[in-house]
């Protein structure tokens, strides 16, 4: 059997940057056994399968497709830069030539169109409510030591934990700063968090300005210590800050190593629309 693989690296227009996934194109049903055996294989943060809803649909001229989406370990409800990798195979390398692309996923339908040089994806916004610090404690000493804390949130929605820095400091706080994700295991008591985000309000003056917040996102309850660039995370983020900033066109930056830059806007039907480019840097075949 062989299945068109790809690697694409999203939320960058510079190759080796971004946040990288493998897209697989299914002509044919794959068993159930073997997506997670070659996402597995893959070894990279998610691996996404783009598969045909229907006998006659076609990768170049169809619009709407299912999606999911694989960690090494296990599948996931919503994958942000997943979804911006097999938009950008189907427009880019099948030649797609629909203006918008439907995805029927786990977390709804997704859609995907393009706009000059990026990809922009429709995704849900989901609100964050206030977290009490004592239920949360040890994970967020283990998470920033002692670093100030200016605010605590939680989205039920997506089990994810926000956590603000101060203030007082910059993006290179952020970025210096040494996360042991993996410790966040035993010291995250509730069962409630899955995600865990540090962020920062951005900096309209020095060399960085442009950016309205930064941000960092760890999932060892995954097994991703921490993502490069986080669509899903974004999607929690801008909810905050647009509250927080009161706008609803934001630029943010998520500082891992590999960094990564998403453009953010806030839908009138309650969504959110996140842009981002895309570097295709593989281009094969699994055969099994």
């Amino acid at each position: 059997m062989q299945i068109p693989v790809f690697t694409v690296d999203a939320f960058t227009n510079r190759p080796f940057s971004g946040n990288p996934a493998a897209v697989c194109l299914l002509e044919n049903d794959l068993d159930e056994d073997l997506h997670q055996k070659i996402a597995t294989e893959m070894n990279l943060s998610e691996t996404a399968f783009i598969r045909k809803l229907h006998p006659g649909d076609d990768f170049t001229k169809s619009s709407c497709f299912g999606l999911r989406w694989f960690t090494p370990a296990n599948e996931v409800p919503l994958c942000g830069h997943a979804t911006l990798a097999a938009a950008a195979v189907l427009f880019h390398i099948q030649k797609n030539t629909n203006s918008v692309l439907t995805f029927v996923t786990l977390s709804g339908e997704l859609k995907a169109r393009q706009v000059e040089d990026h990809i922009v994806l429709d995704l849900p916004l989901y609100l964050t409510y206030p977290q009490v610090l004592q239920e949360v404690e040890e994970l967020i000493k283990a998470a920033v030591g002692d670093m100030i804390v200016q605010d605590l949130r939680y989205s039920p929605d997506t089990k994810k934990l926000l956590v603000r820095l101060s203030d007082a400091y910059d993006r290179s706080a952020l970025e210096e700063l040494q996360v042991s994700a993996q410790h966040f295991l035993s010291a995250e008591k509730t069962g409630k968090v899955k995600g865990l985000i540090l962020t920062l309000k951005g900096n309209s003056s020095g060399k960085h300005k442009g950016h309205d917040f930064y941000s960092r996102y760890f999932a060892p309850w995954y097994g991703i210590l921490e993502d490069p660039v986080t669509g899903s995370a974004h999607a929690v983020l801008s909810s905050y800050w647009s509250e927080q900033l009161g706008k609803k066109e934001m630029l943010a930056f998520q500082c891992s190593r590999r960094g990564g830059e998403l453009k953010i806007s806030l839908r009138n039907d309650g969504r959110v629309d996140i842009a981002g480019q895309i570097a295709i840097v593989l281009k094969g075949n699994l055969t099994f």
